[in-house]
């Protein structure tokens, strides 16, 4: 069956409805791993979480939300309630095809029907998800939830049952996949770093094969080595080049020619990659020549993550959080770049790089609503003024994007010298806030538009907030 409602471009579908129904249980089941938090507590899940999915060989993008507990802005006095209720809306916007999950046992509850009110003045194209449907003998309490006016299905998140009727009538609801595929278009990873951190280790390792000369004397790879990767069959099958680069020493201490020109090529590498895989020795930590690194990959936009190799070596002796945030400390200026941690000998942390490569290469070319942008932007700026510079205050009228790889947003102020890169980057940390933007850099371009005047709020439509640290 198929619902007369505009299509939206995206292959994203969101879960929405009231606390404690089940709503990252099921996202964990669709996407046949544990990365949502599942507790009984209320509000748990409080920011969206988004990761790639795949039913039925159809690859699609499935983001969980936290549970709306109030619709109603004028009654929420609560800010962690009203951020987890913008991530909401925001899901709502990106999303092509909702998910209301709601609790069989528990019956229709007035919060159920409140949020289906809100996605039907949306115009959403929406399933309800009747959860928690662990016996055949709840399939019948879910025929109650069709006074919500829309497809009911019982399932159970817990044991699966149900999902395949759900999901089939679901992916229907999803436009086509793009008409060009990853095969024309194969995602381009450049693997970079110093001399024997383990990088060729590491593509090996994810190819399963010896297709990269692995040695422990650095400078064996001296020129960059492409290797086509691929995942999946047929058309659901993603593309992948990984690039093998010669490890990177200070130019000080290059002495030969040959050594001179695979630096030029290692960066030429970087310069022509959708994503940059920097990778790390975790035993030695990162050093100047990783701040070099991290710098041209910053330098030349590209999508970015961390590789920290070795891990087998360093558990133990420190956690994966108290290692992240000294690195942070000490390469500030990749801040927007996951990290993850592997160990090319064992095979630990593998799944994990290729999901976080995926990511980033999605959220490189992502177009993000121009509404929601201005929504965005405008409340952020209210929240906080610009700095005063030189007696002339900062305004903006109108936010755009213009590109992508790297992310590039225009805003039209009246007059571009009066930004100052702190309140830049502010900007730059809402917009990540709202969008996720995770290992994508995001450059803001200031533009003069002394005609203009600030555009109107949209009715309707919240726009996430970033909360305080």
């Amino acid at each position: 069956m198929n619902d007369v409602h505009p299509q939206k471009s995206s292959r994203a579908v969101a879960l929405v409805g009231r606390p404690s129904v089940g709503k990252s249980a099921l996202f964990n089941r669709l996407l046949g791993r544990r990365l949502a938090i599942v507790h009984e507590e209320w509000g748990v899940t409080r920011d969206r979480l988004a990761d790639e999915a795949e039913w039925e060989n159809q690859r699609f993008t499935l983001i969980d939300t936290g549970g709306i507990g109030v619709m109603d802005r004028a009654t929420s006095d609560d800010e962690l309630a009203e951020g987890a209720r913008r991530q909401v809306e925001a899901a709502i916007e990106e999303a092509s095809v909702i998910i209301l999950v709601t609790d069989v046992r528990a019956g229709l509850h007035p919060l159920d029907i409140e949020v289906a009110r809100l996605l039907r003045q949306r115009g959403r194209i929406v399933r309800v998800a009747a959860n928690k449907a662990d016996d055949p003998e709840h399939d019948a309490n879910a025929v109650e939830f069709t006074e919500l006016g829309f497809p009911v299905f019982a399932v159970s998140a817990l044991h699966g049952r149900g999902l395949s009727e759900l999901m089939a009538d679901v992916l229907e609801q999803l436009p086509p996949p793009a008409d060009e595929t990853t095969a024309d278009h194969p995602l381009r990873i450049a693997v970079v770093g110093r001399p024997n951190v383990g990088k060729s280790s590491f593509i090996n390792r994810l190819l399963g094969s010896e297709r990269v000369i692995v040695s422990n004397q650095p400078g064996t790879t001296r020129d960059s080595v492409a290797v086509p990767f691929a995942i999946g069959e047929d058309t659901q099958a993603r593309h992948y080049v990984w690039v093998d680069t010669a490890g990177m020493r200070p130019r000080s201490k290059v002495r030969e020619s040959v050594e001179f020109f695979s630096l030029v090529r290692v960066e030429n590498a970087i310069r022509e990659a959708d994503v940059v895989a920097h990778v790390l020795d975790a035993a030695e930590g990162p050093s100047r020549q990783d701040r070099h690194i991290a710098g041209l990959i910053r330098e030349h936009g590209r999508g970015a993550l961390l590789i920290v190799n070795k891990w087998d070596l360093a558990a133990g002796t420190t956690t994966e959080r108290e290692y992240e945030d000294a690195l942070r400390r000490e390469m500030p200026f990749l801040d927007y770049a996951p990290v993850v941690f592997v160990s090319a000998r064992t095979g630990r942390g593998m799944k994990r790089a290729i999901a976080a490569v995926d990511r980033v290469g999605a959220q490189v070319s992502v177009h993000l609503s121009t509404g929601l942008l201005n929504r965005v932007i405008h409340r952020e700026v209210e929240r906080i003024q610009p700095p005063a510079v030189q007696g002339r205050r900062l305004k903006v009228y109108y936010v755009v994007q213009t590109g992508v790889k790297p992310l590039r947003i225009r805003l039209f102020v009246n007059e571009p010298r009066a930004r100052t890169p702190a309140y830049e980057a502010y900007l730059v940390r809402a917009l990540r806030c709202a969008f996720g933007l995770e290992g994508a850099p995001v450059f803001l371009e200031f533009v003069r538009s002394a005609s203009a005047r600030p555009s109107p709020q949209p009715i309707g439509g919240g726009a996430p907030r970033c909360k305080e640290k």
